[in-house]
């Protein structure tokens, strides 16, 4: 009675000595540490295979280490370890047939599916690749194509034409397929007699993604050189970006969503949007106008601003059936998303108006081959709706076909 009234209790009340709440937190402690020790193993891995960086004039310079070992006749040999091989030098000197060359592409061929390995795994084996001169596959190539042009023929339906949606025609929307939309003479009006471009037209394609890895990378004269240049959602390509990105542009998409965001859907800033376009030149413009409903309006604004302001430009719209058939062709590839990137849409068009189909600032990964960290853009770090786009899985399919000879990745800086 005393004690309760004074305020005193017993020191051990309460107390679970190795019970079932003290059992508890050392499982948890447990499992914490063990997490934090896979972590730090995990970026081992990364410092291990790493490309040491040095600075110079501000720029990165990468030089490969570790041990790689190559046979007289020109194959690999395991490293002294037994486990992993990496690159002493990258000049990209080595033969696209050669014996060792065969052996690093069958390396990342053996990953069929993303999940298979680590990220980092594949950032290894992907880096012992650019020991190797690209090449061009001609069977390959010529075999994909194919595929494609039975599926989703770009060029006479990549965007809607005069002659493919002739007035009158009620075009089905892509994801709102319920949605129906008469073409009217004033919507006939605004399409192009024909497909703009033709199969093979060009001979060297350059498609230029926003994706972080471009940045330091000094492509910008090799995107400019090349036939026709793609870009994606009217990104800046400024003074301050072009060394990284070039300057030309031939097409670029532009989403919407960007008229709605950032123009007020052209209600109000319709000179602001045509002055950033001047920075595009004469190039053409795609938007998928009939995605969905919503997105037919501003599409459509887009083009009666630039025949407001008497501007050559072409402006056109995806065809909502190609991209259907695009969506079905790559989910078959294990590309499985809500929506495509624009990107991947760019890059499934070049394939068939292009012979040769080079990508620059195509990445999916928070960190480049090398482990190190980088921006999601070249420009920001502002990262994408999560569970929209399956960007990795896009990544991922794209270096296959870079190991196949279809096209050409480039992941790292230009000489």
């Amino acid at each position: 009675m005393l004690r309760r009234r004074m305020g005193y209790s017993d020191p051990t009340s309460g107390r679970d000595l190795l019970g079932n709440r003290s059992l508890c937190f050392i499982f948890i402690c447990a499992f914490g540490l063990v997490t934090l020790l896979q972590q730090i193993l995990y970026g081992k891995n990364y410092i291990k295979s790493a490309q040491q960086f040095s600075r110079l004039k501000g720029d990165e310079t990468g030089n490969w280490t570790g041990p790689v070992n190559f046979s007289d006749d020109g194959s690999l040999k395991p490293a002294r370890n037994g486990k992993k091989r990496y690159l002493d030098s990258y000049d990209g000197s080595y033969d696209y047939n050669s014996t060792a060359c065969k052996e690093l592409r069958q390396e990342i061929m053996d990953v069929k599916v993303l999940t298979m390995v680590k990220t980092s795994e594949l950032f290894e084996r992907w880096r012992n690749l650019q020991v190797c001169k690209w090449q061009q596959n001609m069977v390959e190539t010529n075999n994909f194509k194919m595929s494609l042009s039975r599926c989703c023929n770009a060029p006479s339906f990549l965007f809607t034409t005069k002659r493919n949606t002739p007035a009158g025609t009620k075009l089905r929307y892509e994801v709102d397929t319920s949605g129906i939309l008469p073409i009217t003479t004033e919507v006939f009006k605004m399409f192009p007699d024909d497909m703009p471009y033709s199969k093979s037209q060009f001979k060297k394609c350059a498609v230029v993604g926003n994706g972080g890895i471009i940045k330091n990378s000094k492509c910008g004269k090799e995107i400019d050189s090349a036939d026709f240049v793609f870009r994606c959602n009217i990104p800046p390509i400024n003074k301050k970006y072009s060394a990284d990105v070039g300057s030309r542009t031939d097409l670029v998409t532009i989403n919407p969503s960007i008229i709605t965001e950032r123009f007020q859907k052209l209600e109000k800033w319709r000179r602001p949007f045509y002055e950033v376009l001047q920075n595009y030149e004469n190039s053409s413009v795609v938007l998928p106008a009939f995605y969905n409903t919503r997105n037919t309006d501003v599409s459509f604004r887009v083009k009666y601003m630039l025949d407001d302001f008497d501007s050559q430009r072409g402006v056109f719209f995806f065809h909502p059936q190609y991209l259907l058939n695009v969506q079905r062709f790559w989910g078959v590839q294990g590309v499985r998303a809500k929506r495509l990137s624009s990107g991947l849409m760019l890059v499934t068009a070049a394939m068939e108006l292009c012979e040769e189909v080079h990508l620059y600032g195509f990445w999916a990964f928070p960190m480049n081959p090398s482990g190190i960290f980088i921006t999601h853009h070249y420009y920001d770090n502002v990262k994408p709706r999560p569970g929209f786009h399956a960007m990795p899985h896009e990544i991922f399919n794209f270096l296959h076909m870079h190991t196949r000879g279809i096209l050409h990745v480039h992941s790292g800086a230009c000489t």
